[in-house]
Formats: C-alpha cells, sequence, structure tokens
C-alpha cells in the first residue's frame, strides 16, 4: 500500500501529458507571452536532468512563470480562458515540483504564491472537472514542501481542505483516495493538524463516515451498533471489505486518523464524543484485515487513551478493548512499532481496570455522556449496592448528568434514552425517599414525555419508570 498517485489522478495526468498544444498559436492569441513559451518549452519533454538544471539556474524566472511577480501575471492567469492549457501547466507544474526542490523553496518565497492558484479549486461542481482536481495535487504538494507552515501557507489550506472534503464525500473510491491521499501530505506540521480539526465537519466527518461503512455500520444506523456489532471484515476478489471500501482506502484513511491522533491532548475527547471514535476503533481492530491497518488502529488509540486517560480508558473498558488486545497478543506479529504500542497499550488498560469499581465504571460512563446497554444497567445487585451512592456522588453530579443526557433527542441512537429510563427507574425504586431530587432535576417530566416517543424500546422503559414514581407517590399518601 504505498503512497504513490492513485491510478485514477495518474491516468489522468498522462493523458494531458501526451496532448499536443498549439504553443505558437497561444502566443499569437496574446493567450500566453513569448517569453512565457520560452521558458515553458525548455522543461517540457525534456530529460529530469536537463529540466532540473534548467530550473534551478533560473529559480526566480519559474517563479514568475506559476506565481507571477513583477507586475507580471502568471501563465495560469494569462491562459485562464483556454482551460487545455491551464490544465498541461498544472501537470507540468506538478512534475517540476515532484523532481525539484528548490523551486518548491523558490514558490514559498512568493509573497502570495497560492493566490493564482486557490481561485481555480472553485472553477467548477463537477467533482471529475480535471482543473481543480489538478490545482488540488499541486497545491497540496506546495505546501506540504514549504520550508515552515506560515501565514501564506494557513490562509491558502482550508479552502483547500474544503475542495478535498468533497471529493471524500463521493462514492467513488479513486476520488476518496486522491483527496486521503493529499490530507495526509498536508498535516505534517501540527497547525495543519489544528486547522483540519477546526474544519471537522467538513474533514474528519465523511472520513469517520467510510471507517464506519468498513466496520459494517452504515450511517443510518445507531451509535450504539458500534458496541454490539460483531460482523466480519473480509478482503473480497478486487481488495474491498465492509461497505465497499478498498482496502487501500482503509490504510490510508487510518494513516490520516493516526496522524491526527498526535494532536490527542486537544481533540481526544472530542472525536469521542462526537464520533463514538474509541468503539469504532475497537471494532475496526477486532475486524482489521492486515498487519499494518492494525498498526495504525493500535498506534492511535494508544495516542488518544495515554492524552486522556480520566475520559477515553472507561469508553475503552466499555468497548471491551482490553479483552480485545489479550487475543491480539496471541497472534503471530512481526512488525516492532506495532508490537511495543501494542505492550504500552495493554500496560496502561490493564493497570486503570485493577483499580476500577462496578460503580467506577457506571459513574465514567455517565460522565462520557453516552450510555450503552453495559452490565450495571440491568444488574439488581448493582443498584441495590449502589443506587444511594449514584445520588449523593460529588453532591449528585451523575443525576444531573443523567438529566443532561436525557434533555437531548438522539436523533440517531434512540437507545440511549432507553437506557435513561432504565436508570433513573431503578433509582427510584432503590431510594424512593429521594424522589424530589430527581424531579428538581426535571426528570420526571423528562420521563413523561418520552413516554411520546415513537421508538418502542423508549416507550417501554419510560413507562417502567413512571409506573415505580407513581407507586411510590400512592403509598406515600
Amino acid at each position: 500500500m504505498s503512497l504513490d498517485p492513485p491510478p485514477y489522478l495518474a491516468s489522468l495526468q498522462n493523458n494531458i501529458r501526451s496532448r499536443p498544444i498549439p504553443w505558437d498559436g497561444a502566443v499569437r492569441a496574446n493567450t500566453i507571452s513569448d517569453d512565457q513559451l520560452s521558458k515553458i518549452r525548455a522543461v517540457d519533454k525534456v530529460r529530469k536532468e536537463q529540466r532540473k538544471e534548467v530550473v534551478e539556474g533560473d529559480l526566480d524566472g519559474y517563479r514568475t512563470l506559476f506565481v507571477g511577480g513583477g507586475g507580471k501575471p502568471s501563465v495560469l492567469e494569462s491562459a485562464a480562458k483556454r482551460g487545455d492549457v491551464v490544465q498541461y501547466i498544472l501537470v507540468l507544474l506538478g512534475d517540476l515540483l515532484d523532481g525539484i526542490p528548490a523551486l518548491a523553496k523558490a514558490l514559498s518565497g512568493h509573497p502570495d504564491p497560492y493566490g493564482s492558484l486557490v481561485p481555480l479549486l472553485t472553477q467548477s461542481n463537477d467533482p471529475e472537472s480535471p482543473i481543480p482536481l489538478l490545482t488540488s495535487t499541486v497545491l497540496t504538494s506546495m505546501i506540504a514542501t514549504a520550508p515552515e507552515f506560515s501565514k501564506k501557507e494557513a490562509s491558502a489550506i482550508p479552502r483547500l481542505f474544503t475542495y478535498l472534503s468533497t471529493l471524500t464525500l463521493i462514492t467513488d473510491g479513486g476520488l476518496q483516495d486522491i483527496a486521503v491521499l493529499e490530507y495526509s501530505a498536508l498535516l505534517r506540521s501540527k497547525k495543519s493538524r489544528q486547522l483540519f480539526w477546526e474544519q471537522r465537519r467538513e474533514t474528519v466527518g465523511p472520513l469517520v463516515n467510510i471507517l464506519k461503512a468498513a466496520a459494517g455500520v452504515s450511517n443510518g444506523d445507531s451509535a450504539s451498533t458500534l458496541w454490539s456489532s460483531a460482523g466480519s471484515m473480509r478482503s473480497g476478489i478486487e481488495g474491498n471489505i465492509g461497505g465497499g471500501v478498498g482496502l487501500q482506502l482503509l490504510y490510508h484513511v487510518l494513516l490520516v486518523h493516526w496522524q491526527l491522533s498526535f494532536e490527542g491532548a486537544d481533540i481526544g475527547e472530542g472525536l469521542d464524543e462526537e464520533y463514538d471514535i474509541i468503539p469504532l476503533y475497537t471494532q475496526l481492530l477486532r475486524l482489521s484485515p492486515k498487519e499494518k491497518t492494525t498498526r495504525l488502529l493500535i498506534s492511535s488509540l494508544y495516542n488518544l487513551l495515554s492524552t486522556n486517560r480520566t475520559t477515553l480508558l472507561p469508553a475503552a473498558v466499555l468497548a471491551k478493548l482490553p479483552t480485545l488486545l489479550q487475543n491480539i497478543n496471541g497472534r503471530h506479529l512481526s512488525d516492532p512499532d506495532l508490537l511495543e504500542d501494542l505492550q504500552n497499550l495493554s500496560e496502561m488498560l490493564d493497570e486503570y481496570t485493577k483499580t476500577q469499581t462496578t460503580f467506577d465504571e457506571y459513574a465514567a460512563e455517565v460522565n462520557s455522556g453516552h450510555l450503552r446497554w453495559s452490565p450495571p444497567h440491568r444488574s439488581p445487585t448493582f443498584w441495590a449496592e449502589n443506587a444511594r451512592r449514584i445520588l449523593e456522588h460529588e453532591k449528585g453530579a451523575l443525576p444531573k448528568k443523567l438529566a443532561e443526557i436525557m434533555g437531548k433527542p438522539w436523533e440517531t441512537d434512540k437507545q440511549v434514552l432507553a437506557i435513561a429510563c432504565n436508570d433513573v427507574g431503578c433509582l427510584v425504586k432503590e431510594v424512593p425517599e429521594k424522589r424530589s431530587q430527581l424531579e428538581k432535576l426535571g426528570l420526571k417530566t423528562r420521563v413523561m414525555e418520552l413516554m411520546q416517543e415513537k421508538d418502542e424500546s423508549v416507550r417501554w422503559e419510560s413507562l417502567n419508570a413512571l409506573s415505580g414514581w407513581l407507586r411510590y407517590s400512592f403509598e406515600t399518601k
């Protein structure tokens, strides 16, 4: 699984390279100047060594050719009305950037190196339009190879992220792979990763959907599906896995997530709160078809959990990650980095689980803001032993959190509301004299509202909770 250009992009570039361009006619029509044509011909269709020598001998001239300067427009601006010329220049510039590092450095020295390129990203709404696609490739190469991530890069990259995000929304795996590979090339600096996270609705969200599809969880399924999923990931004849996601695309998406995980201290909690990333990674790890995908998942989990121990370790335990790691430890693995991260992750989870009581696990789940049918919810023994402690712990913090959870609609995961109603009912049953505490939080009113829910499990659990409430109310009269 190399990071070579995807076949779709390579085919497009080869097709454009082979097209004849009537350069002399373009000069006569004032599409480009004689000087611009001279510089193009000096590096077009010549040996790489000659091309490199020519460009390095006139870096200022080629900087002016491609991004303008000294009052002169760039060749892309001059030829703006000639789509065939623009496409050819973009491919030529991409080739030069790949083979001549000094050119990238020279371009970055321009006061506004991306000014004539960024507008081309929005030239067409067609995701298969060559000019925006080729422009994204050139911009990615320029930004990724810039000597430093300056304000110029920070200004250009959000619009590039926005364009690439449109490709990830398309069901065409080839276009998705182009976008993901360019993301990976761009996420080499801390600042670019921070900007990527700031645009997470556009950037992270679609990538999570690709991972969910690979894990066998469709976008229409509730998040709780991740906690009970027991599907299997199998590589097909053409290298496809769950949801038709290609194995190479899966690897590249995981690579981007791994790069993002280095900002775990800042984004780890948000990743799990917004995308249920810990159970998703755990499910993918359970089904991982290759050692390379396993390595990325283990490393990402370690980066996130080690920087968010208080909030994410409980989620990992709920997702049964410790048990899964025991199984993975029994596999014949050869990658030394994978083995080291696996050992560190296992030791961290072992240390955490040794000190946790059932009450701690329940409190951590409630504080995570997302309930699952974990064992305590259905255990009469747990409620008999811990109901009063739940109500009194940290001055009633857990019931307040339950009220906060129940206040949300949970449109894609109604099971959360059903579990919350179950818990409220258990609290009323075990500590009926504390009903007023729950009523002041609005829990009785909310339970009554949920009796009108369309979801059958929510109606059932709310009815059970309310019946207990009413029973104790009558008994005290």
